[in-house]
This record gives structure tokens, sequence and C-alpha cells, in this order.
């Protein structure tokens, strides 16, 4: 029994076109299934909680929708039996749907899906924060705190988000609203300790994000390359606000490369300690205004059916 959880808006409807398409494909293989349709934020955490709240058989969950979704299903299942995840990615291009076929080769997607090749066994991250109340969220791509999460938080609001989609503008909104979002940015000092050791102090933080280290590559021998267990830290600082404009350019292209102003670790874990408080993002959701974050991968922990 296949559980498929779908966000018909995602991609300006494109979860709705693509869920159709997937849907023919099932009935062709006349394989039994079940759909979740997802209205709301927070129903796709909801169904997630009730298909894996109790350790029974072996479940097959596959997220139809974008970055958002994703999360939220991460966020709401229990790993207390096998679970296996797919993934039909159908929103924004991101870092998590990197590695992934397109929405346009579906039958693709279906046959991958129906009868796995492989699986790959995948990191999470962890995100803790609060000062009152401990707040843990999990994500799956990345996570960040600065002009990253404040891009994420004012993409969401935006509304002409969905005509910029339908028009293949993304990238343009993204870049405006990275700018007006870098003229306001007020960059702040802090410090970040890498497992435990490694302390490194910074001022004019713009900001610093975590990426899960993906690997997609097959071994010759044909065996699969999994995550290993780190996290890719980017923080971004300048003294000078104008230098931030062509790392905005790469952030918003999904270009990851060492320039100035960049500066690029490697852990397990981190934490994060920031003068004031600054925007924070899961995954593209937001998480408020936070100073201090702690951060750290989950290894190998989700089976994904491999793309």
């Amino acid at each position: 029994m296949y559980q498929f959880i779908v966000n018909p808006g995602a991609g300006a409807g494109r979860g709705y076109r693509i869920w159709k398409r997937l849907e023919h494909q099932l009935e062709m293989n006349s394989q039994e299934y079940r759909v979740f349709f997802t209205e709301h934020q927070g129903d796709a955490a909801e169904i997630a909680r009730v298909l894996t709240a109790e350790k029974d058989e072996a479940k097959v969950i596959v997220i139809v929708g974008g970055e958002g979704t994703y999360n939220e299903v991460l966020n709401g299942v229990s790993f207390k039996g096998l679970l296996t995840f797919g993934y039909v990615p159908a929103g924004f291009r991101n870092a998590l749907s990197k590695g992934f076929q397109s929405f346009w080769k579906v039958d693709r997607q279906a046959r991958r899906i129906l009868h796995p090749k492989y699986y790959r066994m995948l990191d999470y991250g962890v995100i803790t924060f609060g000062n009152e109340e401990i707040v843990s969220r999990r994500f799956a791509g990345r996570c960040g705190i600065g002009l990253d999460a404040a891009l994420c938080h004012n993409l969401l609001c935006c509304p002409v988000r969905n005509q910029m989609t339908r028009l293949h503008l993304t990238k343009i909104l993204r870049f405006g609203i990275g700018l007006k979002q870098l003229f306001l940015a007020k960059p702040t000092k802090g410090y970040i300790l890498l497992d435990g050791t490694q302390k490194v102090e910074f001022n004019h933080i713009y900001f610093i994000t975590f990426m899960v280290r993906r690997e997609e590559k097959k071994k010759k021998n044909g065996g699969i390359l999994n995550d290993d267990g780190k996290l890719t830290v980017y923080v971004g600082n300048s003294a000078r606000k104008t230098k931030m404009i062509p790392i905005l350019r790469d952030l918003v292209m999904g270009v990851r490369r060492k320039e100035r102003g960049i500066r690029v670790f490697e852990c397990s874990e981190a934490e994060i300690h920031l003068a004031r408080p600054l925007a924070v993002h899961v995954d593209g959701e937001s998480c408020m205004c936070q100073e201090n974050l702690a951060v750290r991968c989950i290894p190998k922990r989700m089976r994904v059916i491999g793309s």
C-alpha cells in the first residue's frame, strides 16, 4: 500500500497536475494506493503523524509537493517502524529537489517509485532554538539564519509569487526580494561553535546557512554513495554591503562556491550565538527570529527510494 501526500497547490498548481499524471500511471499498473490532499499549512504534518502513529507493517509515504510539504511530513512522521520515503518535486527548484527527476518526467517517476532498483539512506538535520520554550525542527535540505531566511519569509507572503511561478520568473522574483532584504539588512556580530571544539567569531554577519551534505552519484561497482553525516556551513559576512550583491545572486541561483565574503566549514553539529535576533528558516519555512541556535545532523535515518 502506497500512501501519497499531495499538495495540489505546490508550484502554482503543478502539484495537482503532476498527481493526475501519477494517478493515471498507478491505475495502469493496478497499484493499490491511498491519497491524502493538503488544504492548509500543517495538514501534511498531521497526515504523516496519523499514518505513522502505530508501529505495524512497513510503510511507503510518497510526497508530491515542494520543499515545505516535504519538511512538514518529515516533522510529522514517527520513525518507530520501517518507513520509506518517495519524493516527486512539484514546487520551486531547491536544494532538496536537486537530484530528483523533474515533474515533466512523471512516467519515469512512477516507474521508479513502483519498481525501485535501490534505496538511499539519507541524513536529515535538527535545529533547536528558543529561550523560554525549547523548540526542535527537522530539516531535509537546509536551514539558515539571516538574509537567506529573510528572503524565504518574504517569499512566503509575496502576493505575486504564483503569477511569477507560472511565468517561470521565480529567480527574478527571488533576486528582487533578496535585494530588498539586503537593503533592509542590519548585519550583526557573533560566533559559531563547530563540533563543540572550534569557535569562530565574525563581525558583520549577513547570513549563516546549513546544508545537509548530499551525495547523488552511484559508485562504478554498482553500490550507492549515501550521505556522510556532515553539514556544510556557509557564513556570509562583509564590512561592505555592496559586496554581498554577487553573493546574493549566487544564493538565488543555487550556486555554492567559495568566494570573498563567504566562509565555508564542515561539521556534524554547531551552535550559533548572535548579538541580536535574525530571521530563521528550515527548508524555506519560517521559524521567526532567533539569536541562539543549535544544529546537528542525524546520519542515515531516512530510507528514500533512489532517483
